[in-house]
């Protein structure tokens, strides 16, 4: 009997960090999502006028959503070893400013469609997609978000927007002016594009 009854306990304590750890990565992406679909349908920051503290807004919730240390990692893959300290400092702000606008922009078209936030997918341990949708009334976008479990929350490391991975489509691009140049090359790249913004 007190065997059985151990059983049971043993039974209980495998189980419990399994439900209470299911859906974390979803329901996070779901928060952060709906944060900004509330910034961006808020009757008080339509308009020119408050377009500037709209994307303030925004950007504190990508801040809080986002890793763009690893994002940048990520990216360069091993081209990360050739910036020195202060160049990757620079190369993560400027990078983060891109992405950004990237994200920002997507999202921003697509302000009234519905967002369907569809299943977690667990990739590893600490690694997971979470699939989600826009519903326009034609057709279906698939925006996917992969995250990782850093310090015990959630962070988005890439997203991959109808099947393009925003860390590949700029990894081939960095790769491609590092082939061949310093990494002072890709930073005016960068500050440039953001100028152009």
């Amino acid at each position: 009997m007190k065997r059985l009854r151990m059983g049971f306990i043993l039974l209980a304590l495998l189980l419990i960090p399994l439900h209470v750890g299911a859906g974390v990565p979803l329901d996070t992406v779901e928060r952060h999502v709906n944060e900004v679909l509330k910034v961006l349908r808020d009757p008080a920051l339509q308009g020119e006028a408050n377009k500037e503290a709209k994307q303030e807004k925004i950007e504190a919730i990508a801040d809080e959503m986002f890793d763009y240390v690893a994002l940048s990692r990520l990216t360069l893959g091993r081209n990360w070893r050739k910036f020195n300290g202060d160049q990757k400092k620079e190369f993560i702000q400027l990078y983060r400013s891109i992405l950004e606008k990237a994200y920002m922009d997507r999202i921003l078209s697509y302000t009234d469609e519905e967002v369907t936030f569809d299943k977690e997918t667990m990739l590893s341990e600490k690694k997971a997609e979470v699939q989600t949708h826009i519903l326009t009334k034609s057709t279906e976008i698939p925006i996917f978000y992969r995250v990782y479990l850093k310090d015990g929350t959630w962070k988005v490391y890439d997203v991959i927007i109808e099947g393009i991975s925003l860390i590949k489509n700029y990894r081939t691009q960095f790769r491609d002016i590092l082939a061949n140049n310093p990494p002072e090359e890709v930073l005016k790249v960068l500050r440039k594009k953001i100028e152009q913004a």
